[in-house]
């Protein structure tokens, strides 16, 4: 019974994906539209899979989900910006190494680096945030973006790598 609970829910999701996929993309959230479409099943998957009463109306519920995600999404956006000031602990750390720099290079770096950040993937740089202004854990910044501590680790990952590369560049390159 289970399965066949679990077929008729993925059909109902496929039905309505391009519906949810569209509704996200006005909300804002074009670039990540497919991660947010794939993350509403997985929500509606997990609550049917819960103990608990069975999900009268799956539709109303993956709507439910959709906008409970596309505002979470739009918070994330708010703060996810940051200033100069607030990535110059990360900036030194994600820096070669060398401890002593003159002011002007320290304002170049800072100044790519705050150009660099802009231009990586929205959940990617609100990750970089989280960690390294908030000071949040792997599971807590998951639990507040609602996956798994897995992803978060692979957005620091590929956003450190992105910033690494970039500094590591000389300043006409970048």
């Amino acid at each position: 019974m289970a399965e066949q609970a679990r077929r008729r829910l993925a059909r109902m999701f496929e039905e309505h994906a391009p519906l949810l996929r569209g509704f996200f993309v006005r909300r804002g959230a074009r670039q990540d539209a497919e991660d947010l479409v794939q993350e509403t099943y997985l929500r509606l998957l997990r609550a049917h899979e819960g103990k608990g009463e069975p999900i009268a109306n799956p539709e109303a519920y993956l709507f439910t989900v959709a906008q409970n995600l596309a505002r979470e999404q739009a918070a994330r956006r708010r703060w996810s910006t940051l200033s100069i000031e607030e990535i110059e602990g990360p900036g030194q750390s994600l820096a070669s190494g060398e401890c002593v720099q003159d002011a002007a290079e320290r304002e170049q770096r800072r100044q790519r680096l705050q150009t660099l950040l802009e231009t990586l993937p929205e959940h990617t740089r609100a990750v970089l945030v989280m960690q390294y202004r908030d000071g949040l854990s792997y599971k807590q910044i998951a639990e507040r973006m609602g996956v798994s501590a897995h992803m978060v680790k692979k957005h620091v990952v590929r956003g450190l790598s992105v910033c690494r590369r970039a500094l590591a560049e000389p300043a006409g390159r970048s």
